[in-house]
């Protein structure tokens, strides 16, 4: 084996830039806490929504991306309790960054506990996509994505963005396609606290996309078979 000593991705950056970057690397303390947070999460996951996941030996080694329906909070949080080993330790949300990387407060809680990148709406530039997708390859990473884009209001799932497709299309990195039921009824958009209530996550068999385009069509392609998948789970009819 051949050992290449690299230097961090976030060497040098002032605290505040090092929290909002894209290359934002582990140090100890961020790995202490949030392995404690993935305990605290896991805890009330069990105890308050009684989380049942089937479909997790469809889970792969990393890198993969996780993608599922979105109408509250506890998604991204049923999601990341779903993985064990490498994967929880490398996961991250990919997270609005209008939403929690606004302060220094909510920047610290979202790159600490939540292991959160951010990606910001309408002014995220390509330069910023290379970086992510070329980390999800080279450190093996898992990233949790939502490609509606927001909460679903309503509680129905809503269309979703090609923009997933610039993190695969033509990647040898599958898409693992989810289905989490219970989530709005427990914690919709609208209320500031969750309120107990059964949580269900299914996990579907990965999607694969190494033969498709890294253009536009590629990108909306892959969109549309995600979407499919997870409509899928969660007992639509094409």
């Amino acid at each position: 084996m051949t050992w290449e000593l690299k230097p961090a991705r976030d060497l040098g950056l002032k605290t505040q830039d090092r929290l909002r970057s894209h290359g934002r690397e582990a140090g100890l303390g961020s790995v202490v806490l949030h392995a404690a947070w993935r305990g605290l999460v896991r805890t009330h996951l069990r105890l308050l929504h009684r989380l049942e996941v089937t479909g997790r030996e469809n889970l792969p080694a990393p890198p993969f991306v996780l993608v599922a329906n979105h109408s509250s909070h506890l998604d991204a949080l049923s999601l990341g309790a779903a993985l064990r080993g490498a994967a929880a330790r490398r996961a991250h949300a990919l997270a609005a960054g209008d939403t929690f990387f606004t302060s220094g407060a909510t920047s610290l809680f979202a790159a600490y506990a939540l292991n959160a990148l951010p990606v910001w709406r309408k002014k995220t530039r390509a330069k910023e996509l290379e970086t992510l997708r070329s980390r999800l390859v080279e450190d093996e990473l898992v990233y949790i994505l939502f490609p509606e884009g927001t909460r679903s209001r309503d509680g129905r799932m809503a269309a979703f963005q090609p923009g997933l497709g610039a993190f695969v299309a033509g990647s040898p990195v599958p898409v693992v396609p989810c289905h989490i039921d219970g989530a709005f009824a427990a914690w919709p958009a609208h209320r500031r606290f969750p309120r107990p209530g059964k949580l269900s996550l299914r996990i579907g068999t990965p999607l694969h996309f190494a033969a498709t385009t890294q253009d536009r069509a590629g990108w909306t392609e892959v969109a549309a078979q995600c979407e499919a998948a997870v409509r899928a789970l969660g007992g639509e009819m094409p």
